[in-house]
């Protein structure tokens, strides 16, 4: 009886071999191209940042001759982005929290229990994902200043809020469902009650959901335009896009400087997704091969 090595590969099992090699190869190549065609905006208007107004005209996609990294503190002073960074964070943060605590305590109701009506509510929350935000600008606007809302923070923390809860509570109640049921039984049999499930399970379970929902509602808020440009005319209280839309006219527009803001206010939003980049694609992907 002859006996094979395990270090030598029978033909069977290296047939596809140069096949497969060859396709990940594809994919690979596809994936650094597609890579390289998303990073490179980026790439633009950094390198743009530090251009006069004559080289991004003569050397639109050129290196600058001169890095001008004055543009970034006349880009600062002359706006008040100071003042602008602080509004959007307000803004931003002041939603993401009414956002994540609202939207936490109505799906652990959704994913957790079942009642009457559960189906309509469920339904009335995906509808919501589908009405155009910019069609409600004028019913708003009516409504902030019957509550004298506007030129407050207020005017912007509760649209951003409304219209973030039907995503995040989409999100959450997808992933909370994909957790056993054992697991609340085990804690109802330790003594758990429903706050302390609820707190001390659920909410640290479900991170990786949590994560994605931060991500997308404080993009929202931080880069939204059209509710700050309706709800907001003072200027202290001017959010950064308000504030970088000053830098063009009816005559001209400095690119430079609007550019080196632009770069600017992408900071934060590129330190948020690094530091949940790994929950994200998990609280993307939970709950999508549950049945």
């Amino acid at each position: 009886m002859s006996v094979t090595p395990l270090s030598m590969p029978t033909p069977g099992n290296t047939s596809g071999y140069p096949v497969r090699r060859f396709g990940s190869g594809i994919v690979w190549t596809l994936l650094t191209v597609y890579g390289i065609l998303t990073l490179y905006p980026f790439y633009w208007l950094v390198i743009s940042a530090f251009k006069t107004n004559e080289e991004f005209y003569s050397r639109p996609f050129g290196l600058p001759g001169k890095w001008n990294v004055e543009n970034f503190s006349n880009a600062w002073e002359s706006s008040k982005l100071g003042t602008a960074f602080g509004n959007s964070l307000v803004v931003s943060l002041g939603s993401l929290i009414l956002t994540l605590f609202i939207a936490a305590l109505a799906s652990f109701i959704l994913a957790r229990f079942q009642f009457r009506w559960k189906g309509l509510i469920m339904t009335f929350f995906v509808v919501g994902m589908l009405i155009p935000i910019h069609s409600t600008l004028v019913p708003l606007f009516i409504l902030m200043k019957q509550m004298s809302l506007l030129n407050t923070y207020w005017a912007l923390i509760l649209p951003y809020t409304a219209f973030a809860l039907p995503t995040a509570i989409f999100v959450l109640t997808a992933y909370l469902t994909s957790i056993p049921r054992d697991i609340e039984e085990a804690a109802f049999m330790d003594g758990t009650g429903l706050w302390g499930l609820f707190t001390r399970i659920m909410l640290p379970m479900s991170v990786p959901a949590l994560s994605t929902v931060t991500i997308l509602s404080f993009l929202h808020a931080w880069n939204d335009f059209s509710f700050a440009l309706v709800f907001i005319n003072k200027t202290d209280l001017k959010t950064l896009p308000l504030a970088i839309a000053n830098f063009a006219d009816g005559y001209q527009t400095d690119y430079g400087l609007t550019l080196a803001a632009m770069t600017l206010s992408v900071i934060p939003t590129i330190i948020l997704y690094l530091v949940f980049q790994e929950q994200v694609m998990k609280g993307m992907t939970a709950g999508a091969v549950k049945g």
